[in-house]
């Protein structure tokens, strides 16, 4: 049997402006082609299919059109629910999209035995048993409780999130065992794990109770497929434990990471092998650094607009030369020359040499909410006080929670 595991893609993501639609397109076209030249029996996506509960209507399309075309190619989908998805956006479409071998789960089921699912190869037969676990909100999970501390409810939702993989591993066990011949049990997650590594577009999903959920509580499942992380990994070093990470960059320091989909195979009942498939990149990006007569001579070493089917998208730092008043207008001329979108423009930040004073010439274009908040700290000469981890943590809680509510 063969499985393809992906995640993270974030239909609808406005990326500084930008829409990612064409670089989406263009993944789902080479995906497609890929489950019908590998023969993959079943593809499995770990969450966050949209970037937002409330989606634009282009990128519903693109999800529905995708779901249609999948069906020539036999291959069974499995759909997982993120910490960015709408629980109700996923399941409007769910008994609809049952008729067509696809399995919807937005959210943690109230009978435990529906995340379980048969996958079945490309002749009917029963290939592999799926704990299909979406990503967990902790309203799903646990109460909370009146003058709990955070390492309480740090310690409850942990072992909620253990408890709950290990009713379905045990539950995934008995399924396995009423079949004739061996299948190996596969399970999804949509968290962050001890040891991973991140990327600024990742949005922190436990903050205040989780961090970070350890390996170790995982059950002994034959492959992990997990999601959230937008960097391909292993986790704690396992080969059966893995991250797809996200089939294109979703903020400019993904740009190094190689994108993948992961193909694992299974024969006799066991993981035989896991295979990164790398996803092409069709959208040019980049990060400079430097003062103004080194990203001069950057732009002069472009290759001419002739040979570029895209324009640039560019994410540059000034160093040294802040003090300059057209800046800005400097460099947005020599894009427009050069046929390159500067997305974002900012000043390398030297506090310890010009503190608030250059702060001070910073706009609110150029930091985001955290940034912006630390600036305000700082004012406040907070910064290395005790006081200033209480406020981060308060502000950092009622972040998380704004961001639940709005994504349903």
């Amino acid at each position: 049997m063969r499985l393809l595991h992906t995640s993270d893609w974030h239909l609808g993501q406005n990326f500084m402006g930008k829409s990612r639609a064409n670089e989406h397109q263009a993944f789902l076209d080479w995906l497609l082609v890929l489950i019908e030249s590998e023969r993959i029996d079943a593809l499995v996506i770990a969450g966050d299919i949209f970037d937002t509960g409330t989606p634009p209507s282009y990128a519903r399309e693109i999800y529905n059109h995708f779901v249609v075309q999948i069906q020539a190619s036999g291959c069974q989908l499995v759909i997982l629910g993120g910490n960015h998805d709408s629980v109700a956006t996923l399941h409007e479409s769910r008994t609809l999209l049952a008729c067509l071998n696809v399995t919807v789960i937005g959210g943690a089921q109230p009978e435990i035995r529906d995340q379980l699912v048969v996958i079945h190869d490309r002749s009917g037969e029963p290939a592999a048993v799926l704990a299909a676990i979406p990503y967990l909100r902790p309203r799903d999970l646990v109460s909370s409780q009146a003058g709990e501390s955070p390492e309480a409810k740090q310690q409850a939702m942990t072992q909620a999130i253990a408890d709950h993989y290990a009713a379905l591993y045990t539950e995934a066990e008995a399924l396995r065992d009423s079949f004739s011949s061996p299948l190996p049990i596969i399970a999804t997650g949509h968290l962050t794990t001890v040891g991973s590594t991140s990327s600024e577009s990742v949005r922190e999903i436990y903050i205040g109770t989780l961090e970070a959920f350890p390996a170790s509580a995982f059950p002994p499942v034959d492959y992990l497929a997990l999601g959230h992380l937008h960097k391909a990994q292993k986790v704690a070093g396992e080969e059966h434990l893995r991250y797809s990470g996200s089939p294109i960059p979703l903020s400019f320091d993904e740009i190094g990471n190689d994108k993948q989909v992961l193909l694992a195979e299974f024969s006799e009942g066991a993981l035989q092998s896991v295979t990164p498939v790398a996803v092409p990149h069709t959208q040019p990006m980049a990060r400079w650094k430097g003062n103004l007569q080194q990203l001069e001579a950057r732009f002069q070493e472009l290759e001419p607009l002739s040979l570029r089917a895209k324009p640039l998208w560019l994410d540059i730092e000034v160093q040294e030369d802040d003090y300059l008043s057209d800046l800005h207008n400097r460099l947005q001329a020599l894009a427009e020359e050069h046929g390159v979108e500067i997305l974002r423009l900012r000043r390398q930040r030297q506090r310890n040499r010009q503190g608030l004073e250059q702060q001070s010439r910073e706009t609110l274009s150029e930091l985001n909410i955290d940034e912006v908040f630390e600036r305000r700290l700082s004012a406040e000469a907070l910064e290395n006080d005790p006081a200033a981890a209480g406020l981060r943590n308060a502000f950092a809680e009622i972040r998380a929670s704004l961001d639940e509510e709005l994504n349903g």
